[in-house]
């Protein structure tokens, strides 16, 4: 707070001396001046009326959540935002998502991404917003994310006048498991974007730390689904069998310094004690680090599968479910891109409180997005220290947000169009 102090002292003083412009006359921030700017972007994020803005919004998401592409009511609050704040956008995209924009609609085109939709958890939370619908909760923080980059929304709008570009507000249905990315993409969300950048709380982390990693960060992921055919006693004995030699295929064929994993997760027989069935159904995940190694192992799941069944006498049909559970692939953040996110974080919030973080073989779709234009995803903590919980894992019934990541989110993703329009200005014109 002290630091924060001095440093808005300094901001006043450059500005009454005339020392602090929006660019330097090639355009371009220099690092003062990104520093300067990131920290006025948070003063107003923080702002009383604007955080309990942020609150309200954020209460209101939260107390309706909606499942994959069934987002209406949630989709309809963030255009009357964003009709409001007077910014423009095209709707419905992918169903129930929308892209908003700010700027004169010249190059280049920044996009920020939020997810809108939930889970079917039961929340076990009692608060004022606790969830109104029975067994749907926002468990993994979308309306967190959503609330934070309607609030980067209201922040460029104040400097829509001054921006050297356009930012795109991608507001986007179905993460969770339904490639909702995907579809945004082919819609035409991304036509004329430049570059991407996502940000995701992460409640095991204190509030006003960011994190990620250049290149891989995330793993790819995809689900499988297996019908076991053939005489009565026959099938279990072939579902034994590939289930062990499916356990073979990370432990016995995969480099022990790449990360891959594949679980059989259930065994259905559908019979009771004293009958044998002829028919068994197995699924389950499989994931990598990188599309190569996720490709690779939707091959060999077939392969062991088909010839376990068949040395067993059954047959066996592999479902991989890809186009209502499309394979995700591995997230990668671009080199570029991550440098100017991670100076931007540093401007904002300090160099200590701007980590690198081990990859990890959970999966998000903003990975779609960096298959087709340069990409940076960050998580950003959301742990209040203080507020007594139960879990601080995502996908938790009883998960917390500290309140106080709205206005940092919120500055974070408005300071890094700026910055992203300021250094790539120049080069489009």
């Amino acid at each position: 707070m002290e630091n924060l102090l001095v440093w808005f002292l300094l901001i006043l003083s450059a500005n009454s001396f005339g020392l602090i412009a929006w660019a330097s006359d090639d355009g371009i921030l220099l690092d003062s001046e990104l520093s300067s700017l990131s920290l006025e972007l948070l003063e107003s994020a923080r702002e009383p009326e604007f955080f309990d803005w942020l609150r309200r919004v954020r209460g209101r998401i939260h107390e309706f959540p909606e499942l994959a592409f069934e987002e209406y009511k949630t989709s309809q609050l963030i255009r009357s935002e964003l009709d409001a704040l007077g910014i423009e956008y095209r709707w419905p995209v992918a169903k129930t998502g929308l892209v908003g924009s700010i700027g004169s609609g010249s190059q280049p085109w920044f996009a920020l991404r939020a997810d809108m939709d939930a889970l079917p958890i039961q929340e076990m939370v009692e608060w004022e917003h606790k969830s109104k619908h029975d067994g749907k909760m926002h468990a993994c923080g979308h309306d967190v994310h959503v609330t934070m980059l309607l609030g980067a929304a209201r922040l460029l709008q104040q400097k829509r006048e001054g921006l050297k570009g356009t930012v795109k507000l991608v507001f986007q249905p179905g993460e969770e498991g339904r490639a909702g990315a995907y579809h945004m993409i082919k819609d035409g969300a991304l036509e004329g974007v430049q570059a991407i950048f996502g940000l995701h709380v992460l409640p095991s982390h204190p509030t006003g730390a960011i994190g990620s990693r250049p290149g891989p960060m995330l793993a790819g992921a995809g689900r499988f689904m297996a019908t076991i055919q053939g005489k009565s006693g026959g099938t279990i004995l072939a579902t034994s069998m590939i289930i062990l030699a499916l356990q073979q295929l990370v432990s016995r064929e995969t480099d022990p310094l790449e990360a891959r994993v594949v679980t059989v997760s259930f065994v259905d027989s559908r019979q009771a004690d004293s009958v044998i069935s002829g028919s068994v159904k197995l699924g389950g995940t499989f994931r990598s680090m990188t599309t190569e190694g996720l490709t690779h192992l939707h091959q060999r799941i077939t392969e062991v599968i088909e010839m376990q069944a068949s040395v067993h006498g059954c047959s066996a049909v592999v479902d991989f479910m890809e186009e209502e559970r499309r394979p995700y692939p591995a997230t990668f953040n671009d080199q570029q891109i991550y440098k100017l996110v991670k100076t931007t974080g540093e401007s904002l919030l300090g160099e200590p409180n701007v980590q690198v973080l081990p990859m990890s073989m959970g999966a998000e779709d903003f990975s779609f997005y960096a298959q087709k234009v340069p990409a940076a995803f960050f998580m950003i903590g959301a742990k209040n220290k203080t507020l007594e919980t139960k879990n601080q894992q995502l996908h938790s019934a009883y998960l917390i947000v500290d309140e106080e990541v709205l206005p940092i989110g919120a500055a974070f993703h408005a300071a890094v169009a700026l910055s992203y329009l300021s250094h790539h200005s120049v080069q489009t014109q």
